[in-house]
């Protein structure tokens, strides 16, 4: 499909839509994340950080804060994702946008677009909000900040998916809940791989989520218990397969027509 080709009122639309969504639940949406969020700095940054020394030379309350961010992140992205697209599914509307002047990417783009702006802006805020808590540095400014984006745009694509495949409310929480949620708390979000004892090192790397947060901390401090070129590579493949099963969605219409 060429740029001239591309329905943008359509995909300006349904990112409208999506975002005043958004505005219209700031309390679930924002400001509940940021919070429960914020008790992990608490916790895990200024009581217990205090207590214990630095990780690869990164102060405890600082070196969880990455891994801590990336917790929120992908869990957000997903729900935002799922959401938007199954509530049309729930209430029937979906048939009036497949019928619509309208393709997939411009659907696709409009609310993925939609949930990965959602999910940039809550992690800017968690980040700004950690700075009350834990002093930091970030050493790559301009990697973090496309990690972010990058993160940002493959869950919520991923979570796109999981709307598209749920046929109950239950169904969108599963995977975030009972397999997102632990693979990050296994990944390294609290500790740095490299503590574990060989065998379970070898193991962790078989967890996707360990490249998306060592990649995010070394935006950060310089440090990485995988190669960030790695971290880079699998993410961006991750991305490519949720690329490729959305457009065998919308081409067999799995899910869709019935």
């Amino acid at each position: 499909m060429s740029v001239a080709a591309i329905n943008f009122p359509a995909i300006r639309a349904i990112y409208r839509f999506e975002m005043a969504r958004t505005f219209r639940t700031l309390m679930q949406s924002i400001a509940s994340p940021v919070l429960s969020t914020s008790l992990y700095f608490v916790v895990f940054g200024t009581a217990i950080g205090s207590r214990m020394g630095q990780v690869d030379g990164v102060a405890y309350g600082a070196f969880i804060i990455p891994g801590l961010i990336m917790l929120s992140l992908l869990n957000e992205s997903i729900s935002n994702a799922s959401f938007g697209i199954y509530l049309p599914k729930w209430s029937g509307t979906i048939f009036e946008l497949l019928s619509a002047p309208v393709s997939y990417v411009e659907a696709l783009i409009g609310y993925v677009g939609a949930a990965a702006t959602k999910s940039v802006m809550l992690g800017v805020l968690i980040l700004v909000t950690a700075r009350a808590f834990v002093p930091y540095e970030i050493a790559h400014p301009l990697w973090m900040a496309g990690f972010l984006v990058l993160t940002s745009v493959t869950f919520s694509l991923f979570g796109f998916i999981i709307g598209l495949w749920a046929d109950d409310f239950q169904k969108l929480q599963v995977i975030p809940l009972m397999v997102v949620t632990p693979l990050t708390f296994l990944g390294g979000a609290f500790y740095s791989i490299a503590m574990l004892p060989p065998i379970w090192q070898k193991i962790t790397l078989f967890n996707p989520v360990v490249y998306l947060i060592s990649g995010f901390r070394w935006s950060f401090y310089g440090v990485a218990d995988v190669d960030v070129r790695l971290s880079l590579g699998m993410t961006v493949l991750f991305l490519a397969l949720c690329l490729a099963v959305v457009r065998w969605i919308f081409k067999t219409g799995y899910k869709l027509r019935t």
